[in-house]
């Protein structure tokens, strides 16, 4: 009888041993798990970490065409909130001059253009970088003073004598469109000044020097109520399409990519429409 306490007892003793280390294993395992887990969140906040830390900073260069000044000025300024210690600093000019700057050697970023000539140049020089993207189109329009004094209701008014009229220049993507509108409505039409953006042909109306400008939608409604807007149908037959690209020689690619990425995000869209650009 006590040899048989005795094995039962040793029995019992080696099964509480079992269950000890089975039970050690099974919470050494779930110590493992814990600490694995744990460690992946550690590393998914290094990963974020590291993805917050490298930011954008510094400055954003872009030379874009004059129509283009109060929707991205209204982007850049979008762009340095979402990016705090960056700055967007803008060169708002006639997209062939810009063209130039850039095929020269001026320091930019971003070319946003008015045409695909004027992009051209760009890429033909091989200063830009990947393919240009079409972001918005746009339509021309006659601006004239508040209240269409001189009653102009379509292009061939424009052409009549005493009626003083400005063009951008014909090398100007806005006089390029005015040209092919021209043409499309057979007429000619000798204009009192060829200005050298849209803004300048604009301005001339403002300023009463003359009595309509053939300008782009978007800079009448962008005018307010300093101008009129007549609407012609030859205009359908010249609408601009506008292409964007980051600059081969940027200076901070990073931030060139994240400007445009932008421009042609919802956000971005939104804006450009609501000053009265044509979808892509």
């Amino acid at each position: 009888m006590t040899t048989r306490s005795v094995s039962g007892s040793g029995s019992r003793s080696r099964s509480r041993w079992t269950l000890q280390v089975v039970g050690g294993l099974a919470l050494a395992a779930l110590t493992l798990t814990a600490c694995s887990s744990g460690d992946s969140g550690d590393s998914a906040k290094k990963s974020a970490s590291g993805s917050s830390s490298e930011k954008l900073s510094g400055t954003v260069t872009v030379f874009a065409a004059a129509s283009l000044k109060e929707s991205f000025t209204a982007l850049g300024k979008t762009f340095e909130k979402e990016h705090p210690g960056t700055k967007v600093a803008f060169n708002f000019g006639g997209s062939d001059a810009l063209a130039a700057s850039i095929t020269s050697g001026a320091p930019a970023d971003v070319f946003a253009a008015a045409s695909p000539k004027t992009m051209k140049t760009v890429t033909d020089a091989k200063d830009a970088k990947g393919t240009p993207t079409t972001f918005v189109r746009n339509q021309l329009e006659i601006a004239t003073l508040p209240g269409n004094p001189k009653k102009i209701k379509t292009l061939k008014d424009l052409t009549h004598s005493g009626l003083k009229v400005a063009l951008c220049a014909k090398e100007v993507p806005c006089g390029s469109a005015a040209q092919k509108a021209l043409t499309a409505a057979k007429l000619k039409l000798t204009p009192v000044s060829y200005e050298q953006d849209v803004k300048g042909a604009l301005t001339k109306v403002q300023l009463k020097e003359v009595d309509a400008s053939v300008v782009y939608k978007t800079d009448v409604k962008a005018a307010g109520g300093k101008v009129a807007g007549v609407e012609f149908p030859e205009s359908k037959q010249a609408i601009n399409d506008y292409p964007i690209a980051p600059l081969k020689n940027a200076r901070n690619a990073e931030g060139a990519t994240a400007f445009i990425d932008l421009v042609k995000s919802a956000q971005g869209q939104k804006v450009l429409g609501q000053a009265g650009f044509l979808k892509p």
